[in-house]
């Protein structure tokens, strides 16, 4: 399984993918889910996928062949993001029926999602889902953050805590958080955990970080939101008794 954020916030986006793609009793691997593109000066591409890896795989070969014979359409000649995603959802449903017809079994699912971020020119930052059908969802001021995989463990604490105003290290806290909340719920996600924060208009990706199981700033992070929480629990408001006892008269 994998888990995938892309948060979209005033000051720039957050990324940030796990690394495991097998989780079987005794079948554990990695596969590492976040991609650079080496683009032109004026942009920084992002891809991160989920889904069939024979597919993600031949879809990122594909986009780097274009980008390589300078193909009409590729990550260097399209204009904007959302031109990009478009592009994206093309190879990627392409790449699905190949491999559906070779495989010649019903039961074979080839579907892959991603998230497509970055900046093009004088175009804003952003970040695009694209479905495995192709078409996709981009960011907006109600919409700061897309998930792809295994989204529902990791979504309360983004829903809380993530607005466009959010600086942009307390948004990659949150996004860190969210990662460990679902590696703790969910075996089928796992370390290491890439996280990339990209500045608006800065056109880098120094900001990378790769996080371990044994890392010493995910222990941290991990035993002092443990640790918060548990004080926030014990000090909500008591349960007051007559609220209680009124409840099962009226039940």
């Amino acid at each position: 399984m994998t888990y995938c954020i892309a948060a979209s916030i005033d000051e720039g986006l957050i990324l940030v993918s796990d690394s495991r793609t097998n989780a079987g009793i005794d079948n554990v691997s990695t596969h590492g889910k976040m991609h650079a593109f080496a683009t032109n000066s004026d942009r920084k591409i992002v891809l991160m996928c989920a889904g069939n890896l024979a597919t993600t795989q031949a879809v990122l070969e594909q986009l780097h062949r274009d980008k390589i014979k300078n193909m009409p359409i590729n990550m260097n000649t399209v204009e904007c993001l959302s031109e990009a995603a478009e592009y994206l959802g093309h190879v990627s449903v392409e790449k699905q029926k190949q491999h559906k017809n070779m495989e010649g079994q019903s039961a074979f699912n080839p579907s892959a999602t991603f998230i497509l971020a970055g900046q093009i020119g004088n175009e804003p930052h952003g970040a695009y889902m694209v479905y495995a059908e192709g078409n996709s969802i981009t960011t907006s001021a109600n919409t700061t953050f897309l998930q792809i995989g295994e989204s529902k463990y990791g979504k309360p604490i983004l829903d809380r805590f993530l607005k466009l105003t959010t600086s942009i290290d307390e948004a990659a806290r949150c996004c860190l958080l969210s990662m460990d909340s679902t590696i703790r719920s969910n075996a089928s996600v796992g370390l290491p955990v890439e996280m990339l924060i990209y500045r608006k208009d800065s056109f880098n990706l120094d900001g990378y970080y790769c996080f371990d199981d044994d890392d010493d700033y995910m222990v941290q992070l991990r035993r002092s939101w443990e640790h918060k929480l548990r004080e926030a629990i014990g000090a909500l408001p008591p349960l007051d008794p007559s609220f209680i006892k009124r409840m099962r008269v009226n039940l």
